[in-house]
């Protein structure tokens, strides 16, 4: 009976971001391969927490929105806007892959991922041309994903990192990035925050940043599953830094809506939580000790 209420649990919360819903066996083999990063790495720490993770992507995807050039290749070769949770899917699936997977099948998505790039290029809103491909327009998604991650995970799980840790986080993902093209990649959450700002004069909240935001803050899902993505988009939002909050015109929360934030949160990622206790980082804890799954 349990395992049944954990089953249909586990997949009411992966339709939420179209990820399938049975276990992930292509992670259990072979045997012994670490991947990029391995099970001692901040990287599987960090991203092995299904709540914060999204909460970080939601951050992460807002403040991506608001370069018009990153933005144009996701608004002119995308269904991100038909298909928010079939984006979301994809991007898991990388991100599982990269940090969980077998070196293999990690670097098939890599080498995927940058030839897809190489064709994704256009004409941004403002009228200059863009591609995907070009490492400063890598080097804003790399630093905004792992910004937001890192920033989640340090307010919703525990034990929180070290501040050694917190920059061994950055270091390792830095090797990730530069696979995917980006250059001049930051190695501490100091050099992180200050990237970021260093593109201020980049951004623009324009009608298509709007439109973005607008989705991320109605995040679409069925009825069922409404009062957990809704809550996710609070959190989201509220992770970013004060300063992109202002640029979207938005306030900051209160100090009693953190409070509320944080309790939901956490009371909410309980059951999430053992329903997914068996997920992609178990699978491949196995994999890597030569567990029997």
């Amino acid at each position: 009976m349990i395992d049944s209420i954990r089953s249909a649990m586990r997949a009411s919360i992966l339709e939420m971001v179209g990820g399938g819903s049975g276990p992930p066996v292509a992670f259990l083999t072979p045997k012994g391969d670490p991947g990029l990063f391995g099970p001692n790495s901040m990287v599987w720490r960090v991203h092995g927490d299904f709540v914060s993770m999204m909460i970080g992507g939601i951050g992460s995807l807002a403040l991506q929105a608001l370069h018009p050039m990153a933005l144009a290749g996701v608004w002119d070769h995308s269904t991100f806007r038909q298909d928010l949770k079939g984006r979301l899917g994809r991007t898991a699936y990388f991100i599982a892959a990269t940090t969980y997977g077998p070196k293999e099948m990690a670097l098939k998505i890599i080498d995927k991922v940058n030839n897809i790039h190489q064709h994704v290029n256009g004409i941004d809103e403002l009228g200059r041309p863009y591609s995907a491909a070009d490492p400063n327009l890598l080097k804003w998604v790399h630093i905004t994903e792992t910004y937001s991650f890192l920033k989640a995970f340090q307010k919703y799980c525990s034990p929180r990192l070290t501040a050694l840790e917190e920059d061994q986080y950055f270091k390792e993902m830095k090797v990730l990035g530069e696979m995917m093209g980006a250059i001049g990649l930051p190695a501490s959450l100091v050099d992180t925050e200050r990237e970021m700002l260093s593109y201020f004069n980049e951004l623009k909240y324009g009608e298509r940043a709007k439109t973005i935001i607008d989705l991320l803050t109605n995040f679409p899902s069925p009825i069922h599953t409404k009062p957990i993505t809704l809550l996710i988009s609070r959190a989201g939002f509220a992770n970013l830094p004060n300063w992109a909050l202002n640029f979207i015109n938005k306030e900051a929360p209160s100090p009693m809506e953190k409070l509320f934030l944080t309790t939901s949160v956490n009371l909410m990622a309980i059951p999430i939580r053992e329903a997914l206790k068996n997920g992609v980082a178990a699978h491949s804890y196995k994999r890597v000790y030569g567990l029997d799954s």
